[in-house]
């Protein structure tokens, strides 16, 4: 089936005029020719080269992971630690291990001079529940590998919430040990209304791991305001592969406040839109016959499974394999794999990985001159609709739930072109480093129009005299997050005119509701029993502008309307006209795109301009969907996701400012670790080292068209950066992957395609060998 979407794809990219088939002979083989991949490179490993510098920020290696895993636990380090496996609530235990970011006053020196390799250090989060005041605290280990001046420290210095590293126990992490202790309560409430559970919707909770629950119970983030207490809103779903889009109207609060599980207690129940505060008050009602589950759930999820559906039928032609995108000719990229160093159509980058943020770029260079320092995301966040507990409590930030630990192996050919790169995912998991093979791919792809083409003339039987057509295609790296029910297809691409798009595309099960007929106004009904919970998705990230170097300002052009008179229409007296205003912010602030586009943002070089002279920058081209929350005020986002409500902010880069948010803000809306918004403090951003922080999302209008699973197609946001007078003229004029086409007077046809020919497949076999390119010539 491959053979036939590579020889389309030559067909498409040689002479799309062509109509007439080829005979039939020589299309079967090349068939067979086309068949084997090796051919024409398609299977061949890209080119390998040497990453200029060791990567520094790479992450700790298996070796390090064991031996700061061995260090703390020694009672020589005092943190007094009980293996995970058999620790309780009330143990110190290590929850994570993780690479610390490397601060860039350590790194430049380093990377851009002959200063000394930076030192690595690890992160380390433990819970500390043995303590008189449990909390969870972080540390930093280093410098490593582990020696006699290796130390364990708290690290406090990235954080402003006011307790550095710390965060209070009921504002930590909902782990397991959490979970089993809030269990046995959980239980006691759900037994004892087990007949009315079964009589209203066939189910009931016993317990994970009792025979008789068929119930699945799920919780909801965050699980505390401030961290002074803790809270858990629990949901019930029929389990199963589609189990988000099985829902039931029952919804159990529980305060889950401190350590002492005993001092757990039942806030209340919800179902039928009414709250009972207690037990009793619920069977009081269900007694009465005022209960009733009006629109019963289907425990039937066939509906709701990605496989193909019978009834619906089949496509004409679909038994055929897709359009496939394939790097005929070999890879155009160059790949160290040890330093995870990549070189393409004179990009140069690095790239590293984290357990709470996944994939980052570092070192983004393009011909030799630094762009971007930092490319990384900083959280995903979503937040939800609903009058219910579950909708109207729900706020999730994915780095709480350490996103880029939920990769997985991808499908070569469907979540990435066939002959991609793959590269393995590795990340610290406990004592060991866990391997996600495949899970990153890197590919060149035809980007489906040329990157710029114009004809001149018209008097010919073609149609032009002259014309000029530059192919378009750009190197994408890609990865694939499921968390939970969503998977987020981030995918960065490196342009060949020296931009950088970013896009991110979500799919997977939407969490639902039960369906209710009065609540239409927080999303449709999509199946018998279940509603489209209304809700945003807010992607934030950090971009670190060096602009040469790393003296950079925000410029702001926009373009206003003015009245005016031009002495050459004394007739039309005085009319409107378009002006541009150019200026720099002067100081750090968050801020908005203007309305209908009308203002430009640009990065610039301070003391760097083109031949021009204009200064030198990248622009911020906003793509589809870029959004920030909805709600500005919500008791569940107020003050732990400041950068989630608006488009873009810009910072003075510090050391101390690393990430724009804390992986445990989630559960501190009111009394956040990390506070974004102290970022503000009227730094100057003229002529500075700056961060631009910016949002991408989607406003997930819920439909039926979300069943099963969300659509990559329609829940898309991006973004790009664009060269503005960054160089002299448009980065085309070193390409050769072009064509020239000249009309003589006579009507003659010549072309020029600057010694890039199409393909050669060959392959050992008693025939002649088939050059693909005369046979498209028939």
């Amino acid at each position: 089936m491959l053979a036939e979407s590579l020889v389309a794809a030559l067909l498409a990219t040689a002479f799309p005029s062509v109509s007439a088939r080829p005979d039939p002979d020589l299309y079967r083989r090349a068939m067979s020719l086309a068949s084997d991949t090796r051919s024409c490179g398609l299977s061949d490993p890209a080119p390998t080269v040497k990453a200029p510098k060791i990567n520094p920020w790479s992450s700790i290696s298996p070796d390090d992971v064991t031996a700061v895993w061995d260090l703390v636990h020694a009672p020589a380090s005092g943190l007094n630690l009980t293996a995970p496996a058999n620790a309780t609530l009330t143990d110190n235990y290590v929850y994570f291990i993780d690479t610390l970011h490397t601060n860039k006053s350590e790194i430049l020196p380093y990377i851009d001079g002959n200063g000394p390799q930076p030192s690595k250090y690890a992160r380390v989060v433990i819970f500390e529940g043995g303590k008189e005041e449990p909390i969870s605290q972080e540390y930093m280990v280093g410098p490593l590998p582990v020696s006699s001046s290796t130390a364990i420290e708290k690290l406090d210095y990235i954080f402003n919430g006011g307790k550095g590293g710390e965060v209070p126990f009921n504002g930590r992490y909902y782990d397991g040990k959490r979970s089993a202790a809030t269990e046995p309560l959980l239980v006691s409430v759900m037994s004892s209304i087990s007949d009315i559970t079964v009589a209203l919707f066939d189910g009931g909770y016993f317990g994970s791991g009792d025979k008789r629950t068929n119930l699945t119970a799920g919780s909801t983030t965050p699980v505390s305001y401030d961290g002074t207490q803790a809270f858990r809103t629990i949901m019930f779903r029929y389990p199963g592969l589609a189990s988000y889009m099985t829902p039931i109207d029952l919804y159990v609060l529980l305060d889950i406040t401190g350590t002492d599980a005993t001092k757990y207690f039942l806030r209340g129940i919800v179902t039928n839109e009414r709250f009972f505060p207690t037990v009793a008050e619920l069977r009081a009602a269900y007694d009465a016959g005022e209960l009733k589950n009006e629109f019963p759930q289907t425990r039937d999820q066939e509906w709701a499974l990605l496989k193909p559906v019978a009834e619906m039928g089949v496509r004409d032609l679909e038994d055929r394999l897709a359009p496939q995108s394939v790097e005929l000719g070999g890879k155009r990229y160059k790949l160290d794999r040890e330093q995870q160093y990549v070189e393409y159509m004179g990009w140069t980058f690095y790239i590293s990985f984290s357990r709470t943020l996944g994939l980052m770029f570092y070192d983004i260079k393009f011909k030799g001159e630094r762009v971007l320092y930092e490319l990384s995301l900083q959280e995903a966040a979503a937040q939800y609709a609903g009058y219910q507990p579950k909708a109207a409590n729900t706020v999730y930030h994915d780095t709480y739930y350490s996103i880029g630990t939920y990769s997985a192996t991808l499908v070569e050919g469907f979540d990435c072109p066939f002959g991609s790169t793959l590269l393995n995912i590795t990340f610290p998991e406990g004592d060991h480093t866990e391997v996600h093979p495949d899970a990153l791919c890197i590919f060149e792809q035809d980007s489906g129009f040329p990157l710029a083409r114009h004809r001149t003339g018209g008097s010919t039987d073609y149609g032009f005299t002259r014309l000029g057509s530059v192919k378009g295609s750009a190197l994408h790296t890609r990865t694939v997050h499921t968390v939970g029910n969503y998977d987020y297809l981030f995918d960065y691409a490196f342009h060949l005119d020296g931009s950088i798009e970013i896009s991110v595309r979500a799919s997977g099960y939407l969490q639902s509701s039960p369906y209710y007929k009065d609540q239409g106004k927080y999303g449709p009904r999509i199946s018998e029993g279940t509603q489209g919970s209304y809700h945003d998705h807010v992607l934030s990230f950090k971009a670190d502008f060096d602009i040469v170097d790393a003296k950079n300002s925000l410029q702001s052009t926009e373009l206003i309307v003015v009245n005016q008179t031009q002495p050459w229409f004394p007739e039309l007296g005085i009319f409107e006209q378009m002006e541009l205003n150019t200026t720099l912010m002067s100081t750090e602030k968050q801020f908005n795109w203007a309305p209908n586009g009308q203002t430009m943002y640009s990065v610039v070089s301070s003391n760097s301009t083109n031949k021009w002279g204009e200064k030198r920058g990248y622009r911020l081209v906003p793509g589809r969907s870029n959004i920030h929350l909805s709600i500005g005020d919500s008791p569940f986002t107020r003050k732990q996701s400041g950068l989630l409500k608006s488009h873009l902010a810009v910072t003075q880069q510090h050391d101390n400012e690393p990430y724009a948010n804390s992986w445990q803000n989630i559960n501190l809306p009111e009394a956040p670790q990390h506070d974004f918004l102290k970022f503000f403090d009227g730094e100057s951003v003229d002529n500075e080292d700056i961060v631009v922080w910016f949002n991408l999302g989607m406003h997930h209008f819920t439909r039926s068209e979300d069943v099963p699973v969300t659509l990559f197609t329609e829940a898309v946001t991006s973004i790009v950066f664009a060269p503005q007078n960054f160089n002299d003229r448009a980065q085309e004029g070193d390409l050769r992957n072009r064509r020239w086409v000249e009309v003589d007077a006579e009507g003659a046809l010549s072309y020029e395609d600057y010694g890039v020919a199409l393909p050669t497949c060959k392959v050992e076999a008693e025939e002649p060998v088939l050059n693909i390119g005369e046979w498209l010539s028939i």
